[in-house]
């Protein structure tokens, strides 16, 4: 397929600036793959939707504050530094926002007090990526002295950076947030567990690499950089007892999808996992493990477009999408959801 076939127009003011309030308030359109059908509700009731004996199953893995500041040495040159993936305790690879840096570009962190690890360009990579070694461990002071990255396309400062965390969040290791989550509260998860739902999580470290639009026309020349993820064993036992009582798998985000599907593949479809991926799901793929689907609105081009296209149809998906512009849905990251069954 061409990747001109995942594009479409948005008004520019229909991509969400701001979190809403409270989570579960969001709108949230329901879609029926066996009918065809689209509904319209409010995410907090997501329940009508879920039956008793269903799993949802999440990602649990944390947004760091990947975003630092940095001045070249010895010219004092400003540098800003997003943190995509760590290689080892002092080597990370990261996007580079700055004239020149290049091999053997040394680096100084700016922050709260002095004496912050120096880092060297120990690599060109492809575009603004570099490979950077720090003097000793980053990880540690992240929360000190970097920031929560958000999207570009969001414009607007975000008052409480624990809105862009899921209220289940607790492995850190991603530079964006698995945002299917975001409409989640705690008084949401316990009304459905009350209701028979039971919950289960899997980790995927996202990069950005997974909103990234494709830039090759052909969708299968894209080459799908890899992400961390781990699927422990008590959720593959989960998943396991589920299937066997006839309820359903329910993802809630694409990166759960990507997770489940990964390990479908490696190690059966009921084992658990942890590794890499590089799993790039488009239309005609098959899914093994995933009934249902809980997913933001994705940016045009994107590979998170391509898989729900694949697992609703692309037709019922584009029908979606233009019903979700007229109807002035929110649209990406803090935008609103579908269900997708």
């Amino acid at each position: 397929m061409k990747t001109s076939d995942f594009d479409y127009e948005l008004p520019q003011q229909l991509i969400a600036q701001t979190p809403i309030e409270p989570r579960h308030a969001s709108r949230l359109m329901a879609l029926h793959r066996a009918t065809g059908a689209i509904e319209h509700r409010r995410f907090s009731d997501i329940g009508h939707y879920l039956r008793p004996g269903d799993l949802l199953v999440a990602n649990d893995s944390r947004v760091i504050h990947a975003r630092l500041h940095a001045r070249k040495v010895p010219t004092g040159g400003k540098v800003e530094l997003l943190l995509l993936r760590r290689h080892d305790p002092t080597t990370w690879e990261v996007l580079v926002g700055g004239k020149r840096v290049r091999v053997g570009t040394r680096l100084e962190l700016d922050g709260p007090r002095p004496s912050l690890p120096r880092a060297e360009v120990i690599e060109v990579l492809d575009g603004a990526r570099r490979l950077l070694r720090f003097e000793h461990p980053i990880e540690p002071l992240l929360d000190e002295i970097g920031v929560v990255p958000l999207p570009p396309y969001i414009h607007e400062p975000l008052a409480n950076a624990e809105r862009y965390q899921t209220i289940y969040a607790r492995i850190e290791g991603s530079v964006a947030a698995p945002t299917a989550g975001l409409h989640f509260t705690p008084e949401l998860m316990e009304a459905l567990q009350e209701q028979g739902v039971r919950f289960a999580f899997v980790t995927l470290h996202i990069s950005l690499d997974t909103f990234r639009p494709v830039r090759e026309e052909e969708i299968e020349e894209h080459p799908m950089h890899s992400e961390w993820c781990r699927l422990p064993p008590e959720t593959a036992e989960a998943i396991q007892r589920t299937k066997a009582a006839g309820g359903r798998v329910v993802a809630v985000g694409t990166t759960a999808v990507r997770v489940l599907e990964t390990a479908a593949r490696e190690k059966g479809i009921f084992a658990s996992f942890s590794g890499w991926t590089d799993l790039f799901i488009t239309p005609g793929f098959r899914f093994r493990v995933v009934d249902a689907l809980i997913t933001n609105f994705h940016l045009p081009r994107s590979t998170l477009l391509m898989l729900v296209s694949a697992f609703a149809g692309k037709e019922l998906m584009d029908r979606a999408y233009r019903e979700a512009i007229r109807q002035k849905y929110r649209f990406y990251s803090f935008g609103d959801v579908m269900f997708i069954e």
